[in-house]
């Protein structure tokens, strides 16, 4: 118990010795209209979680308006670490990171998170009604938008299954229903909330395939028309993806279409041999 007790108080330490956020700015991002089209940039951009060990170093890309971005590599090798900074969970250490222009530090976290949506790996329910989860979304949305997006994301599909439909509760953490399940719901809060870009982490591994093809028709339908970055996991997932990206120890050691990648032979070429 003392052992589990130390434990945990340095953990409230640590948490009490951080160092704050920089204040956010004032300015918001502009809303989704004419002004908005979806362009990202990294310029340059250098970081590393801890001083003197870098993770980016010098890395640019740029994902035009509505075109999908899929992100390759082993483990460490900084894919989580791109999305990191693009929500600006971290800042970057130097270099910038650009949303139509405008530089993502200028602009207050809230107002750019609002434009982003994220699908994770881990889908993540609270406790509630499948209709309160998709709500989630886009709190004022109305009942029949919530359910037009539970029929994009294939929700409508299996919610009739269920004991009170939209109504059923969900345990916290969606424990009572099916890992599938609780992913496509989780999609559709995303295509409720119609956000400018898209974050997709593919979680097709720990469901059945029939699932997983449902999964990927409900993420093509969310991904049309935005600007998208899908981590990549399977390599069968992101065959039509407009730029792939190979990352290798925080660099981008090769980019280009799927097809174009094969035929170079190089890094990703081997990865689909294996």
């Amino acid at each position: 118990t003392l052992q589990s007790g130390i434990a945990s108080a340095e953990r409230v330490f640590d948490l009490l010795d951080a160092e704050e956020e920089p204040a956010d700015p004032l300015r918001t991002l502009p809303a989704v209209g004419a002004a908005r089209r979806g362009r990202v940039e990294f310029d340059e951009v250098s970081f590393g979680y801890l001083p003197g060990t870098p993770v980016l170093e010098h890395l640019s890309l740029v994902a035009e308006p509505g075109s999908t971005i899929a992100i390759v590599g082993p483990t460490g090798a900084g894919k989580t670490t791109l999305v990191n900074l693009l929500m600006r969970f971290y800042d970057v250490d130097a270099g910038r990171i650009l949303i139509d222009d405008v530089d993502i530090t200028s602009v207050s976290r809230s107002s750019l998170r609002s434009q982003i949506g994220m699908v994770l790996q881990d889908a993540w329910l609270f406790a509630g009604s499948v209709y309160d989860n998709i709500a989630y979304g886009r709190p004022d949305a109305r009942y029949d938008e919530v359910v037009d997006a539970a029929k994009a994301a294939y929700v409508d599909r299996f919610v009739h299954t269920l004991p009170d439909g939209y109504d059923t509760q969900v345990s916290d953490g969606g424990a009572n229903i099916s890992v599938g399940e609780r992913q496509l719901i989780t999609i559709a809060r995303a295509v409720l909330a119609q956000p400018q870009l898209l974050i997709l982490d593919e979680a097709t591994s720990s469901v059945d395939t029939r699932t997983e093809v449902l999964i990927q028709h409900a993420m093509a339908q969310l991904r049309r028309d935005r600007t998208s970055f899908i981590i990549a996991h399977r390599l069968s997932t992101i065959r039509d993806a407009d730029l792939i990206l190979v990352m290798e120890s925080g660099r981008i050691v090769e980019r280009g279409t799927h097809a174009e990648l094969l035929a170079r032979r190089g890094e990703y070429w081997t990865m689909t041999q294996r």
